[in-house]
């Protein structure tokens, strides 16, 4: 038996696992956010409550950054744990090894062995969430690249400027990374917002924006073509350099069919491989993804099982 957490700003979620697919939920409780300790206590308190023994192992699905050769995380918006190794903290504190993967990385762990990606040999899982993020598994394994960014196609100056939609060119926006120009300023839903704001000089929230577009309004339709002219470009680039069999989508706008599918249509109109059949779809597990994704990490016989 594993104890398997999702930690996200808000908060953490556990269960326990016998195998990758049979997770026993354990609930939810806010993060800690500032307090190790407390922090500390959360995560034993779940783990006292799931009943696993003595010495068996933590896996934890964690927003932010992991570096697999450091072991140090970056997550802004959990202080009492960013910059530590994680891992090895937690483990010392708890008596148990730890396991930590990053949210995007458990995601597509998950998809490729349960959901939109099983039976596939490469997966790129993408999040069109908040923001935008992915992860990479290449038969079955978790690739993680140095400083455990690979998959970070969110980042880097490569939005269009040039456009063939209306309004024909855009400005960089400034990213929070530091760059100006990242997908992730356009591409997740406060991106979407920052579109349609920019274009009708209107607030709405993602949600909205998307209804509206399904009903036909004229204003969001334009956001949205620009959206997925956006977003399809620098996909197309990742599938050309990746070379995926499937693209499961997660994070809201991940589940909104009809977007999903023009993407795809934008997509594969895009890239060097010729393809009948869709290659951009929507992420089969949502709920609990993160869970069953440390599920598969925490359960993987040695660390050559999932890097």
């Amino acid at each position: 038996m594993i104890t398997c957490f999702d930690i996200g700003g808000t908060f953490i979620k556990a269960a326990t696992a016998t195998g990758p697919e049979s997770l026993d939920l354990l609930g939810r409780l806010p993060t800690p956010r500032a307090d190790f300790a407390a922090f500390v206590a959360t995560i034993a308190g779940f783990i006292d409550r799931g009943g696993a023994p003595a010495g068996a192992p933590v896996a934890i699905s964690v927003t932010g950054v992991v570096d697999p050769e450091t072991g140090l995380v970056t997550v802004a918006n959990i202080p009492c744990i960013d910059g530590r190794n994680l891992a090895a903290d937690l483990g010392a504190a708890l008596n148990r090894p730890v396991r930590v993967a990053n949210d995007a990385d458990c995601f597509v762990l998950a998809e490729a062995h349960a959901g939109a990606g099983r039976g596939y040999r490469v997966v790129f899982g993408a999040i069109l969430g908040t923001g935008v993020g992915g992860g990479i598994v290449a038969d079955g394994r978790l690739f993680r690249g140095a400083g455990g960014l690979s998959g970070e196609w969110g980042h880097g100056t490569i939005v269009a400027t040039q456009l063939s939609v209306s309004p024909y060119q855009l400005p960089h926006f400034a990213c929070g990374c530091g760059r100006a120009g990242c997908l992730d300023t356009v591409g997740g839903a406060r991106g979407l917002e920052r579109l349609h704001r920019h274009l009708h000089d209107a607030t709405l929230n993602s949600t909205d924006i998307v209804e509206l577009w399904i009903g036909g309004d004229e204003k969001a339709d334009q956001t949205m073509a620009l959206y997925i002219e956006l977003l399809a470009r620098p996909l197309a680039l990742v599938v050309n350099v990746v070379g995926p069999d499937i693209i499961p989508v997660g994070g809201g706008l991940g589940n909104c069919v009809p977007l999903i599918a023009r993407l795809d249509a934008a997509v594969r109109g895009s890239i060097l491989r010729r393809l009948e059949r869709p290659l951009v779809v929507p992420a089969q597990l949502t709920a609990d993804s993160g869970l069953l994704g440390a599920a598969y990490l925490g359960l993987a016989e040695n660390d050559h099982d999932i890097a």
